[in-house]
């Protein structure tokens, strides 16, 4: 917390978390990029370009994020100068505290998102586990509690699939999440989701546990290969239920596609268009393919190095305790709070940061 640089002896703001966010000058790094961006055949080599507007594009946000911290560093030293002679700067100097310290706290963050695909848009998918009713209903509020995320972080989060259940909740629901870093933040996420709770749907008001899981994948570029052939595909429309969506098609536009030598299953149901539906469908197949080529080939590294890595996609990595005390606790990190509403309405941040800091310092997350 940068609250520790100001004392009432010293009158002093230091700079914040300055181990975190000094780097060597990035202008020298900058001007280089700039200069192959300008140059007229940087397009011939579509990758390579990708790669060098994406690393630019991380400097800038680097620059401008330490621009703005001493900024508003500055702005802070003013107002302890005139507390110091006795102004009533109090409250301004409390809000520019606070400030400060979110802008900090996202940039450690960010700081931590180093992966390849990190800064990327997220695809997110919600399927309930076994328990019919119960665990589709569980299903629906974590889906709609990864949509006040979205709109906490002001990020755009798109409904593409969105499958009402038998009686109540949902079969599956997939998103995707615009924003900056969408991917690397939803992917603390991925795993399973238990929840204990007195059900709704018991008419004798026992205690039920119930589980769903999330799936997160990037949402890949035009120029990342990822082959895929028509004979390969089978592409059924349906008509769309609705339920959850903006609208009710009034015409088969629905299109599911499954990859025969996979058998993964996509479909998506959101727009009115049948060729929107399946451009969107087919955006999910190939991060989902992706996905699958990455994780067969660490399989076989890990084999050729003799060590078997635990797979958390899957596993269970939080519990949602309603009854008969209330609490969520993440059992990767050991985080928890008892504010189980702010939660389930769209509060991730803290359990999303813990997971982040544990896999930067090296400390592979348990779940």
């Amino acid at each position: 917390m940068v609250r520790s640089g100001v004392t009432n002896n010293s009158w002093s703001v230091r700079p914040p978390c300055a181990a975190i966010f000094d780097a060597p000058d990035v202008g020298q790094e900058l001007a280089a990029l700039e200069a192959q961006a300008a140059a007229p055949d940087f397009w011939k080599r579509p990758e390579q370009a990708q790669d060098v507007l994406r690393r630019r594009r991380r400097l800038q946000a680097d620059r401008d994020l330490s621009e703005s911290l001493a900024q508003k560093t500055s702005d802070l030293q003013v107002l302890v100068d005139w507390a110091g002679q006795g102004e009533d700067v109090g409250d301004d100097l409390e809000a520019g505290l606070d400030g400060l310290d979110r802008e900090v706290e996202a940039g450690e963050t960010k700081k931590m998102l180093g992966g390849e695909h990190d800064d990327k848009n997220a695809i997110l998918t919600i399927h309930p586990g076994a328990g019919g009713t119960e665990s589709q209903d569980w299903a629906e509020m974590l889906a709609r509690a990864y949509l006040r995320w979205a709109e906490r972080r002001e990020f755009k989060a798109e409904i593409i699939e969105w499958q009402p259940g038998d009686e109540a909740g949902i079969k599956a629901a997939t998103l995707t999440v615009t924003g900056d870093f969408a991917y690397g933040l939803l992917l603390a996420e991925a795993g399973v989701h238990r929840l204990v709770r007195i059900s709704p749907f018991d008419q004798a008001a026992r205690r039920h546990t119930s589980f769903a899981s999330a799936h997160v994948w990037p949402e890949l570029p035009d120029d990342i290969d990822v082959e895929i052939e028509d004979k390969d595909l089978r592409i059924d429309t349906f008509r769309s239920s609705g339920a959850g969506g903006q609208h009710v098609n009034v015409t088969d536009s629905a299109v599911r596609i499954t990859h025969l030598p996979t058998n993964i299953v996509v479909s998506c149901q959101n727009e009115r268009s049948q060729h929107r539906n399946r451009d969107a469908a087919m955006k999910v197949l190939r991060a989902r393919l992706y996905d699958l080529r990455e994780r067969e080939q660490q399989a076989k590294m890990a084999e050729l190095g003799g060590t078997k890595k635990a797979n958390a996609f899957g596993s269970q990595i939080r519990n949602y305790v309603l009854h008969p005390y209330q609490m969520v606790k993440d059992l990767r990190t050991q985080v928890e709070t008892g504010n189980v509403d702010r939660v389930l309405d769209g509060d991730f941040d803290p359990f999303i940061k813990a997971y982040l800091m544990q896999k930067a310092a090296g400390d592979q997350p348990s779940g």
